[in-house]
C-alpha cells in the first residue's frame, strides 16, 4: 500500500508498507510450493528483453539521485543484491546446491556493474538454474508417490531453513525432499484422505508447480532482481512490474475497469470466487461463483481461445479492458464435470467500485448504569483516493475523506455518542488522505513532516481549518497498522485529540517517490512499470519520527500478531529512529488524565474477564506453534498431536462460551466467528463509552465543515 501525493514536478510521493510480488519472493510469485534427476527443458529459455536492460539503468540512475540512504551502487552493495535475490529464489534452501551457490559467487561483486550497464544475463543465469534445479526436485517428488511411505518411522522434518546451508549432495537434497513430500501427505492424511487419494493430489500439485514453472516471463525474473536491488537499500522501496503496476494503482482507487468477479487458479481452471456488488457480472446475474472460465473472446464477434492453464494474471488481462466494450467468457457451470455442456456469456465492461475495501460502519451499544450508549464505529482498510478522477475534475471522485464524512454523518443521526476509527491491518495509502482525514478532528495545524534527501524539512498542514467531528474519538490500532495510519494515529495522539488504543504500530515513518518508467523508447512506447524508491522520512509535529518506533497506544491491548516477527523493526535495512525540532501547533486538549482514568476502568474490566483469559489463552497456544520448528513424521503421533490441539482448543472455547451464558460445541467445525478480534473490539467500544460518559459535560454538538472535498495539493 503507498500514498501517492502529486508535486509541481509531477512526481508522486507515496508511502506505506508494499506488500507487492516482487517483494515477497519469487517462489512465490510463480506459485512455487515444493522440489535429483534431470527433467527436459522448456521450449523457450528465458533471457532479459532489451527494454529491461533500459529500464535496469534508468532505476540505478533514480536511485542513485533520489535514495534516501545515499548508499553508492558498488561492490559492497552487490554482495547484499546477490544474497537477497538468492532469499527472494530459494528462501527455503530446498533448490539450489551448495555447488550452485559456489558458482554464482562470481557474480557477488560485479551485480554493481551489471546493474549500470544494463546487463541482466546474471540474474537470468540464476533463474534459469532454479527453474532447472526445481523441475529435478517436481518429477523427483513425483517419483516418491509411486510408493507409500512409512508412516511409523519416529523421524521429523524441519521446516524452517532459512539459516541452513544448502544441500551439498544429491543424496542430501533427496533426503531433504523425501521428508517435505511425506510431510505433504501426512497433511493430507489427517485430514481424512487416503494414500491413493493423498497421492493423487500431491502429484496434480506438483505438476501445476512444474507448468507454473515453465510459464514464467522475463518481467517475472526482472521484477524479482530489481526488488532485491532495491529492497537491498531499505524494506520500502519497491519494482513494480507493468501488471502489478496496474494492480497497485486498482488498490489505490478501489475501482477498476472490468467485468466484477474474483478469481483464482484452482488446478487449471480459472474459477470464480465471489462476484463483486454493482458490478457488470453481478448486475447480468450471469456468472456464478465456482463457475470455470474455460475461454475468452473479445467483442460479440470475436474468437474465443482457450484460457486452460493458464497463468491467472493472464486470464486477468484479457478480461479486463476499457469501459463499454464487450467481452465473451465461455463457462463451465460450478459443478459440472469436465467435458459437459459449456455456456458463451457476454458482457459490458463498466467502472467496477471495490467497496468491500472502503471504509464502513457499525454500532455498539454499551451498557452504562441502565442507561444504553451508542459507540460509532468506522473501520478503515487503507487510505484511498480515485486521483485520476480527482486531477480530470470529477465531483463525485472517491476517496477515504469522502466515505468517512458520510458515515460519520449516518452515525450521528442514528444517536453515537463516541467514535472508534478502526485502523487495524490498514497498511497504508495516499498520504492527502491521512492529512485531510486527521483535518476532519482537529481545527487547524500541522499534521506531519517530511525530511528529503536534501535534509529540507516541509511541514504539511490541516488542508482545511475546521472541525468535522468534535465527540470523543478513539483510534484502534495493531501491529498491522502502518505508515499513513501512524500519521493519522500520531497527529490525533499528538493533539490529544483522541485516544490511541491496541498494539504498537509496525513503525514504518519513511516516504517514496513514485517513478512511472514509461517513456518512448525504440520508436515505440511499451509498458515499464513503476519504481518507488525512498526519498524521505516521516516525523510526528512533536519531532519524533514513527520510522522503526510507530506509535504507543496509549492503553495497551494483547494480540496475536507477535511484535518480534512483525514491524519495521524485523527488518535489516530499515532506517533508524531519530528527531528533529518540533513543528508549532497547539494541542488541543491533555488527554493524559482522562487516559488514567480509562486505563483503571479498563483494567478493572479485565482483571476477571472471561474474554480477556480466553484471549490470553489463545496467543500462548499460537506462540507454542510458533516456536516450533520442525513436525513429527509419524502419522501416529501427528494425529495424536492434533488430537490433542483440538480438544484444547474446543475447551477452550467451550469454556469461554459457558462464561458468556452460550451452549457448548460439539467440534471445532461449529467455531464461525473470530472471537479474537472480536473482544478487541468490544473492550475498545467499552473504553469508548467510559470516555463518552466523562466528557458528557463539555462535548460540544459537531460541527460542520464548509467544504467536505480533500485538497490534492
Amino acid at each position: 500500500m503507498k500514498v501517492k501525493r502529486p508535486q509541481t514536478h509531477r512526481s508522486r510521493w507515496i508511502t506505506g508498507v508494499a506488500v507487492s510480488i516482487g517483494s515477497v519472493g519469487l517462489a512465490a510469485l510463480l506459485g512455487a510450493a515444493m522440489t535429483g534427476q534431470p527433467a527436459p527443458a522448456p521450449a523457450a529459455q528465458l533471457a532479459p528483453a532489451e527494454q529491461e536492460d533500459y529500464v535496469a539503468r534508468r532505476i540505478a540512475d533514480i536511485v542513485a539521485r533520489e535514495h534516501y540512504r545515499r548508499a553508492p551502487l558498488d561492490d559492497r552493495l552487490s554482495s547484499l543484491i546477490l544474497d537477497r535475490y538468492l532469499d527472494a529464489i530459494d528462501g527455503g534452501r530446498g533448490y539450489f546446491y551448495a555447488s550452485d551457490i559456489a558458482e554464482f559467487e562470481r557474480y557477488r561483486y560485479t551485480l554493481d556493474d551489471a546493474i549500470k550497464a544494463g546487463d541482466m544475463e546474471p540474474a537470468f543465469v540464476i533463474f534459469r538454474r532454479y527453474q532447472q534445479r526445481n523441475r529435478e526436485r517436481m518429477q523427483y517428488a513425483m517419483q516418491l508417490l509411486q510408493k507409500k511411505p512409512d508412516f511409523d518411522v519416529e523421524e521429523s522434518y524441519s521446516f524452517d531453513r532459512e539459516k541452513e546451508p544448502w544441500p551439498a549432495s544429491s543424496a542430501e537434497m533427496n533426503e531433504l525432499w523425501r521428508k517435505r513430500v511425506k510431510n505433504d501427505a501426512l497433511s493430507l492424511l489427517i485430514a481424512g484422505k487416503q494414500w491413493s487419494e493423498a497421492a493423487e493430489t500431491l502429484r496434480k500439485r506438483y505438476e501445476r508447480v512444474a507448468k507454473r514453472m515453465d510459464q514464467s516471463k522475463p518481467e517475472d525474473v526482472f521484477e524479482a532482481f530489481m526488488n532485491a536491488f532495491v529492497l537491498s537499500l531499505d524494506p520500502h522501496s519497491n519494482y513494480f512490474s507493468p501488471r502489478n503496476s496496474e494492480e497497485y494503482n486498482i488498490q489505490m482507487s478501489l475501482s477498476y475497469e472490468g467485468i466484477g468477479a474474483s478469481l483464482q487458479l484452482t488446478d487449471d481452471y480459472v474459477t470464480v470466487i465471489d462476484v463483486i456488488a454493482g458490478g457488470p457480472a453481478a448486475v447480468s446475474g450471469k456468472l456464478s461463483p465456482n463457475d470455470r472460465i474455460t475461454a475468452i473472446g473479445e467483442g460479440l464477434n470475436g474468437e474465443l481461445v482457450d484460457v486452460i492453464g493458464w497463468r491467472l494474471d493472464d486470464v486477468v488481462q484479457k478480461i479486463r479492458g476499457p469501459g463499454n466494450t464487450v467481452v465473451r467468457l465461455q463457462i463451465l457451470p460450478a459443478g459440472a464435470a469436465p467435458g459437459s455442456a459449456q455456456k458463451v456469456v457476454d458482457f459490458t465492461r463498466n467502472r467496477v467500485s471495490l467497496e468491500a475495501q472502503a471504509a464502513h460502519k457499525s454500532m455498539h451499544v454499551v451498557e452504562r448504569d441502565g442507561r444504553q450508549i451508542k459507540v460509532g464505529v468506522i473501520v478503515v482498510p487503507s487510505f484511498y483516493q480515485d486521483y485520476d478522477a480527482n486531477r480530470a475534475g470529477s465531483k463525485d471522485f472517491r476517496s477515504t475523506t469522502r466515505d468517512v464524512e458520510r458515515l460519520i454523518d449516518e452515525l450521528r443521526k442514528d444517536g453515537a455518542e463516541a467514535l472508534i476509527m478502526d485502523l487495524r491491518q490498514n497498511g497504508g495509502g495516499y498520504l492527502p488522505e491521512a492529512e485531510s482525514l486527521t483535518g476532519l478532528f482537529i481545527d487547524r495545524g500541522p499534521v506531519v513532516q517530511l525530511r528529503d534527501t536534501t535534509g529540507h524539512i516541509a511541514v504539511d498542514q490541516d488542508p482545511d481549518p475546521a472541525i468535522y467531528y468534535s465527540g470523543p474519538l478513539v483510534v484502534l490500532v495493531d501491529r498491522l497498522s502502518a505508515s499513513a495510519s501512524e500519521i493519522f494515529a500520531g497527529a490525533i495522539q499528538d493533539y490529544g485529540r483522541g485516544l490511541i488504543i491496541g498494539q504498537q504500530t509496525y513503525g514504518k515513518g519513511t516516504v517514496q517517490n513514485a517513478h512511472p518508467l514509461n517513456y518512448t523508447i525504440f520508436g515505440r512506447k511499451p509498458e515499464l512499470g513503476q519504481l518507488n524508491v525512498t526519498i524521505g522520512k516521516y516525523y510526528r509535529i512533536t519531532g519524533e519520527s514513527t520510522q522503526d518506533r510507530g506509535i504507543a497506544p496509549d492503553i495497551a491491548l494483547p494480540s496475536l500478531i507477535n511484535t518480534s516477527e512483525v514491524g519495521e523493526s524485523t527488518h535489516d535495512r530499515a532506517l533508524p529512529w531519530d528527531t528533529i525540532d518540533p513543528a508549532s501547533f497547539k494541542p488541543a486538549a491533555d488527554l493524559k488524565p482522562v487516559g488514567t482514568t480509562l486505563q483503571k476502568l479498563h483494567d478493572g474490566r479485565i482483571k476477571n474477564s472471561a474474554d480477556f483469559r480466553y484471549l490470553q489463552q489463545d496467543i500462548a497456544a499460537v506462540d507454542a506453534v510458533r516456536s516450533e520448528k520442525s513436525l513429527s513424521l509419524s502419522l501416529k503421533e501427528r494425529e495424536a498431536e492434533r488430537t490433542r490441539f483440538d480438544a484444547e482448543r474446543l475447551a477452550r472455547e467451550n469454556t469461554w462460551r459457558q462464561a458468556r451464558g452460550q451452549a457448548p460445541l460439539k467440534s471445532l467445525e461449529d467455531v464461525k466467528d473470530d472471537g479474537t478480534a472480536g473482544i478487541l473490539l468490544d473492550e475498545t467500544a467499552q473504553i469508548a463509552a467510559d470516555y463518552a460518559l466523562l466528557a458528557q459535560p463539555r462535548t460540544g454538538p459537531v460541527q460542520a465543515r464548509r467544504n467536505t472535498a480533500p485538497s490534492a495539493q
